[in-house]
């Protein structure tokens, strides 16, 4: 048997191998972090707002906005280009890891069935009840109702106004308030548009949009917008449910079907592939089979 315990995720097409014996360093302990000396948080607190602030500039210009903004906290030029470089690195590999792992757990998770938006309304919340309120009634639907969400917090390209976008799976049976059709104008695009609001979260929260996710394309679509405002609001991912991002199992040769990956690291399993655990055969990978496999992140 050419794999055991290999982690196993799904790309959207094929079911892809990583043999823990070619990645034997495994999960390093993490040392304590050094502490930052007065000077080192300045920089650093400096660098995160000129970053933040640069993202609303073309691409090109971005690098140019950072150095110009640190320039009192780094005097010398190419210290200074040097540490903007260093640090916008960290961010680029950062956002990266992101968007890698919110794929995985989004595909390996086939039962997405709502992209879900929820707009901040002055007249209910301020901004900081708005998501410590959100993100507590999402807990409870979680706990309570079976519910699972992928989501990231985005503000309006004109209006700044504060947006949770999110794919959601709500069981059989889980849905709270009734999703109802309504109809207003859009004064960004100047013309009546539909929205299916929860009359649950319209009462608590203001306006949100329920929309029906009926395929694997829609899912694939709503992916790419989560992805997109990560890249463009740099916010972390807000998980929660049960979403891990493999499932382990042992690995035949005849199900590799080619190595891929990194110096060939990885490996493209059969899309029938069989799973098993400690040699013991659990059955044809589906979504049924996958459930009584052990997860990893």
């Amino acid at each position: 048997m050419p794999y055991r315990a290999a982690k196993i995720s799904f790309d959207g097409s094929h079911y892809i191998a990583t043999p823990k014996e070619n990645f034997p360093q495994g999960h390093k302990r993490r040392r304590a972090a050094r502490p930052l000396s007065v000077e080192e948080v300045e920089k650093k607190e400096q660098f995160e707002a000129a970053y933040k602030e640069s993202q609303k500039l073309p691409r090109k210009e971005r690098k140019a906005y950072m150095r110009k903004a640190m320039e009192e906290t780094i005097p010398d030029k190419e210290q200074r280009k040097e540490y903007v470089e260093r640090n916008n690195e960290r961010k680029t590999t950062n956002k990266i890891r992101r968007k890698v792992r919110l794929s995985k757990k989004v595909n390996l998770q086939r039962d997405w069935n709502f992209f879900c938006t929820f707009t901040f309304s002055d007249t209910l919340h301020t901004e900081e009840s708005f998501r410590k309120s959100l993100r507590n009634t999402f807990k409870h639907l979680v706990a309570r109702k079976g519910w699972k969400h992928v989501g990231v917090w985005e503000r309006g390209g004109e209006t700044g106004r504060l947006h949770f976008h999110g794919i959601f799976y709500i069981p059989p049976g889980g849905m709270v308030g009734e999703i109802v059709e309504t109809k207003d104008y859009s004064t960004k695009v100047h013309r009546m548009q539909t929205a299916h609001q929860n009359t649950y979260f319209l009462e608590r929260y203001g306006r949100n949009d329920f929309q029906a996710l009926g395929s694997p394309m829609e899912v694939q679509h709503s992916l790419g917008y989560l992805m997109k405002y990560i890249e463009k609001s740099g916010e972390r991912l807000i998980y929660g449910g049960d979403l891990p991002t493999y499932f382990v199992s042992d690995v035949m040769n005849e199900d590799i079907l080619c190595p891929c990956g990194i110096d060939d690291r990885k490996a493209v399993l059969a899309d029938d592939f069989t799973c098993m655990v400690d040699g013991e055969v659990m059955g044809k990978v589906s979504k049924e089979v996958i459930e009584k496999m052990p997860k990893a992140n």
